[in-house]
Parts: C-alpha cells; sequence; structure tokens
C-alpha cells in the first residue's frame, strides 16, 4: 500500500475502533510507537519494503507504523495477522479511518505465510501475549488471548521468535514489548546465538509493569560476552547502546487506557 500524501504521524486514539473481545491501545502500545517513533529516521534510511505485525490487535501499531513511514515510505508493503477474527476487523477499520491499509488475516502467529513471507520481511512488530498466566489461558478465544502469555509470559514468545527469524530479511529488524518478568536478557542472549544484535529502544516503568521494548537486528559480528551472562550485567550492556529513549506520555488523554 503506497503512501503518498500527507499524513498524521502516529494512529488517533479517537480514530482506532474497538470490540469487547479486542484488547485496546495501552502502556505497551504506546511504549512499541514510542519505540518506533525514536527510531524514525533510522527506518526511513532503512527503506524497508515489506513491514508485519504480528498479534496487530485494535491496529493502533500496525497503523501507527504505517503514518510513521509516511509519504517517503511510498511503495511499503503491510502485513498484519492476528489469531483473533474481531481483531483483523477492527484493525481493517482502523487503518481506513486513517487512510492507509495492509493485508490482514486470521492466523496463529503466521501459520500458512512461512513459505510465501520466508526471508522477505524488513520490518516486523509485535507486542505479544506477555503477562505470565496458567498455560491453559494460552490461544483462548477472546480478549484473553492478548495478554495470556502461560509460564512466565514466554509461553507465545518463544513461539514467535523462531518464526520472526524464519521471515526476516537479511536487513530485518524486530521490534518487540517484552516484560520484567520475561527475562528479556535471556531472550536478547538466545537470539544473540541466532546471530542477533540487540538494544532497548524505551524502557518504561507503570504501576503494574516494567516495559523494555527491545530492537533486534542480523549481526555477523555479534557475540556473547561468556563472562557477563547475569541478567542485570546483560541488560546493563543493552542500555549502554544507545541514548535511552524512555518517557512518560505527560497527560495527553488520547493515550490512556
Amino acid at each position: 500500500m503506497a503512501l503518498c500524501k500527507e499524513l498524521p504521524r502516529t494512529a488517533q486514539i479517537r480514530l482506532v475502533s474497538s470490540h469487547q473481545e479486542v484488547y485496546e491501545p495501552c502502556d505497551d502500545s504506546f511504549a512499541l510507537v514510542d519505540a518506533l517513533l525514536a527510531d524514525r529516521n533510522n527506518l526511513l534510511e532503512h527503506h524497508p519494503t515489506l513491514c508485519m505485525e504480528i498479534g496487530c490487535g485494535s491496529g493502533y501499531v500496525i497503523t501507527s507504523l504505517a503514518l510513521i513511514l509516511g509519504q517517503e515510505g511510498c511503495g511499503v508493503n503491510y502485513i498484519a495477522t492476528d489469531i483473533n477474527p474481531h481483531a483483523v476487523r477492527v484493525t481493517r477499520e482502523t487503518l481506513e479511518a486513517h487512510g492507509v491499509g495492509a493485508e490482514l488475516i486470521v492466523t496463529d502467529i503466521a501459520s500458512g505465510l512461512e513459505e510465501r513471507l520466508a526471508g522477505l520481511v524488513d520490518v516486523m512488530v509485535v507486542n505479544p501475549p506477555y503477562v505470565p498466566t496458567p498455560e491453559d489461558e494460552v490461544g483462548v478465544e477472546g480478549i484473553t488471548s492478548s495478554w495470556a502469555g502461560g509460564e512466565n509470559g514466554r509461553s507465545v514468545i518463544d513461539r514467535i521468535l523462531p518464526v520472526a527469524d524464519r521471515l526476516m530479511s537479511e536487513k530485518g529488524w524486530l521490534y518487540m514489548v517484552t516484560l520484567t518478568a520475561n527475562n528479556p536478557s535471556e531472550i536478547c542472549r538466545e537470539m544473540r546465538k541466532k546471530g542477533y544484535a540487540s538494544k532497548i529502544v524505551v524502557q518504561r516503568s507503570t504501576e503494574e509493569e516494567s516495559l523494555h521494548i527491545i530492537k533486534f537486528w542480523w549481526d555477523f559480528d555479534t557475540e556473547v560476552n561468556e563472562t557477563d551472562q547475569s541478567a542485570s550485567g546483560f541488560i546493563g550492556y543493552l542500555l549502554t547502546q544507545i541514548p535511552l529513549f524512555s518517557y512518560w506520555r505527560g497527560t495527553n488523554s488520547d493515550n490512556k487506557c
């Protein structure tokens, strides 16, 4: 979908569609979009041709990504998936309300798409179900599937990461929301073993959770430092990689949940 007209920088909450069984934009959604905003210049210079969101929910993130790339992103194609059919309908309405578009597919992560999209995705965004819950809540119908992450909140994340590895191009970037309980340092170490470097783009604490938006990219020079494998040590390493973009979105009523 080509975007060749002046558009707002991110999705407007008042234009985001809703449904009682679809997760509405909240702190994690805003943090992920803020990460994309913080990396906008790099995204524009990256010249992606295919961007994908796994678990599109309300469509706030994929719509914002399309708007962030904006006119400079003319010719970029967008695709989004969700296991919840209500989410796919809501995402379509959100995209249409903002004058942008994407191919939308009801599927579990990327089931049925892996052969078609293998090695083609230049930018992938994921706000996964990361909340620690009983395993029997993972993947159930309705809104619960949007947050139920099983033991340590990792059940779905650990299924998404190998899919992302298969779908991303050699220049692919993955932006993922993680919770402290997910052990993000371990996630980063596992991705490093596959050849991915990583950095925290946004770190944010709320009354209920501490979020990290982590960016992964393929790096042939990535090496694991065997002498510093502690969680605190590894997160400290990530924090030194860039100036930390971390702040509250203030009192903007559009961004409350």
